[in-house]
């Protein structure tokens, strides 16, 4: 039975969803795993927005109202990874109820190896319905007092439900003066910093052209970055690519089309 892994954050803009697809990805394309990405943010969905998924008629809204079991709302993804992505509609948020959300993605565990869990930003209803069906959570924060300060309440819940916390990713670190330091971080949340994205004008342009960056761009610093997080959460050792392998992957990047994307459910 696979891992369920909440990626959380107690405000929005800092990246989570980001994370959960390039990490997705990573473990997916490179290490092998089967992976199912799941956007749990209801009300302000950018999931499948972010991988180029403009049209999916079957969705997490409809599989928490009942209308559809969440096998027919998952998507295969060019990138690897399989999407249940939510609905883009106000409509869609009628008469669906998040806390049911642990009982539909248990259905799809034993058919992966990672389920990552994109939450909403918070503690809101549908933040602590994601929470709720974890085993495990990484936490999402910038290095500012005030998103970190978020992080411990986030922790502080997380610690009565009993989840197991796998630390923090610390994500768009431009090591300037004013940002505090990741030591700083460890000691003000009591929880370990296991990843330091840092800031990459290029997940931008790979947010632009609906592509993940691991692989626009995978050699990179933010994506070795995110290779390194993904051997971390399956216990492997991140190697990285020698000098031959990275001139072919350039040479491929080059060259490689842009694709048009028409998910089709499995």
């Amino acid at each position: 039975m696979g891992k369920i892994i909440g990626i959380v954050s107690g405000k929005g803009g800092v990246g989570k969803t980001t994370l959960a697809i390039n990490l997705g990805v990573a473990l997916a394309k490179y290490f092998n795993k089967n992976i199912t990405v799941v956007d749990c943010n209801l009300t302000t969905s950018h999931l499948g927005l972010y991988l180029g998924m403009y049209y999916c008629p079957l969705t997490l809204n409809k599989v928490l109202r009942g209308d559809n079991s969440i096998e027919e709302a998952v998507y295969e993804h060019f990138s690897g990874i399989k999407v249940v992505p939510a609905s883009l509609s106000l409509a869609d948020l009628e008469g669906i109820d998040i806390l049911n959300l642990p009982e539909k993605v248990r259905e799809i565990s034993e058919i992966n190896d990672i389920i990552l869990l994109d939450s909403s930003p918070g503690l809101g209803r549908e933040a602590m319905g994601t929470l709720k069906a974890c085993d495990e959570v990484i936490f999402v924060t910038t290095p500012f007092v005030p998103c970190v300060m978020d992080i411990i309440r986030c922790k502080e819940v997380c610690d009565e439900l009993g989840i197991t916390q796998l630390g923090i990713v610390l994500n768009q670190v431009s090591k300037e003066k004013y940002e505090m330091s990741p030591k700083e971080i460890e000691q003000l949340t009591r929880l370990p910093v296991i990843a330091i994205i840092p800031y990459d004008k290029n997940i931008k342009k790979s947010l632009a052209i609906k592509t993940p960056l691991v692989i626009y761009k995978p050699n990179s610093k933010a994506s070795k970055e995110f290779l390194k997080l993904s051997a971390f959460l399956i216990g492997e050792k991140y190697q990285q690519l020698s000098i031959f392998s990275r001139l072919i992957e350039r040479i491929k990047s080059r060259f490689r089309k842009k694709e048009v994307f028409f998910p089709q459910p499995i």
